[in-house]
């Protein structure tokens, strides 16, 4: 669908001349574009996202998350070398709001440009795991102070991995689709870590651990990467930015950043984890977190990779078994073929915990 983005450039705190915009980056959610603007003969750019609010229902509770966020830190990093580039600068319309509705009813938000840094979207060495790691860790603890009401939670109980089984164990029960024969190995691999899935939800609800504030989307493709440097400089895509546990984060880093194979993979044998990368990754992760959480914290960080896993495993299963409503599938046994491979990485680091949990004692 073609947009006049043009128009939206006028409604927004933008002074210039309109030039021109393209599609930019590889994400499946929201329409994201990079304007270019001529403003008093300089070139400056800009990223224009339309919302998805399909996905996403509470669009101006999620942007005052944002605007939140992105203004605490914004005053954490003021006065840095190079703080126009480390952090999100949301632009507003021109009514004030940090969003804005075009006359079809989408909502629109824009951001300065990052110039000179982009995002990967296949991790390729341990650099850049150690990078992410790192960039995510800074982001959360220069969130930990933040003051004020609760952010709102955009995906509710979104890692509540307890409700997670739940839903599955409704889905074996209604059997819609009558596939619950065919994968019962995925099943009783489930239900035999059935106690692990409540272990953090538990420790949380005993005050061991608390809640903080989370991104939620720990992907390599949501850190930007300088282009000189190799330094992960900003954390971008805040739209699931809300409370949760520092082990969201931490857990699902290590699930997307430690196999040497695609989620969809068929060929069981490509599915491991790589211990060398969860080692960048935890290094990276202690080096900007580790001056703030508690011990228990930093003791389930191990098991939050084998924990995260197993939930998106549940949900690919979950799906497979109600009919592949929610995830997008290309082939009949897709959302089962990647089940298995969240069940295989699960087994890869269950074996590889005590030396992930040897690690981490040493660098205490």
């Amino acid at each position: 669908m073609m947009y006049d983005l043009n128009k939206i450039c006028s409604s927004l705190v933008i002074y210039g001349d309109f030039i021109s915009a393209e599609p930019y980056g590889s994400g499946h959610i929201n329409d994201t574009y990079k304007v270019t603007v001529n403003q008093s003969g300089t070139v400056v750019n800009y990223i224009f996202q339309r919302i998805n609010n399909r996905i996403f229902k509470n669009v101006e509770m999620l942007m005052d998350n944002i605007r939140r966020v992105t203004e605490h830190l914004g005053r954490k990093i003021a006065g840095k070398e190079d703080s126009s580039r480390m952090a999100l600068e949301i632009v507003p319309a021109r009514n004030g709001q940090p969003f804005l509705i075009d006359d079809d009813g989408n909502y629109w938000r824009a951001y300065l440009f990052i110039e000179k840094a982009q995002t990967y979207d296949v991790i390729k060495n341990t650099g850049q795991a150690y990078e992410t790691a790192r960039a995510f860790g800074r982001f959360q603890r220069e969130l930990a102070d933040m003051s004020g009401a609760r952010l709102f939670e955009t995906i509710p109980d979104f890692h509540h991995t307890p409700k997670r089984l739940e839903t599955l164990e409704s889905a074996i029960k209604s059997d819609l689709k009558g596939r619950v024969k065919e994968v019962q190995p995925e099943i009783d691999f489930v239900m035999k870590r059935k106690a692990d899935t409540a272990r953090l939800i538990e420790l949380n609800a005993a005050g061991a651990i608390p809640e903080r504030i989370t991104h939620n989307d720990t992907k390599l493709n949501n850190v930007m990467i300088d282009d000189v440097s190799g330094q992960g400089i900003c954390v971008i895509d805040l739209d699931t930015v809300m409370p949760g546990l520092v082990h969201y984060d931490f857990g699902d880093m290590v699930r997307t950043s430690t196999s040497p194979a695609l989620e969809d993979e068929k060929d069981l044998s490509k599915v491991f984890m790589q211990f060398d990368m969860f080692e960048a990754l935890l290094r990276g992760y202690l080096e900007e977190a580790g001056t703030f959480l508690n011990p228990v914290e930093r003791e389930y960080l191990p098991f939050s990779g084998k924990l995260i896993t197993l939930e998106i495993g549940i949900r690919f299963l979950t799906d497979y078994l109600s009919g592949d409503v929610y995830f997008k599938i290309s082939r009949p046994e897709h959302n089962l073929d990647r089940c298995r491979t969240q069940f295989k990485l699960v087994e890869s680091i269950e074996t590889q915990l005590d030396r992930m949990n040897k690690l981490l004692d040493e660098l205490r």
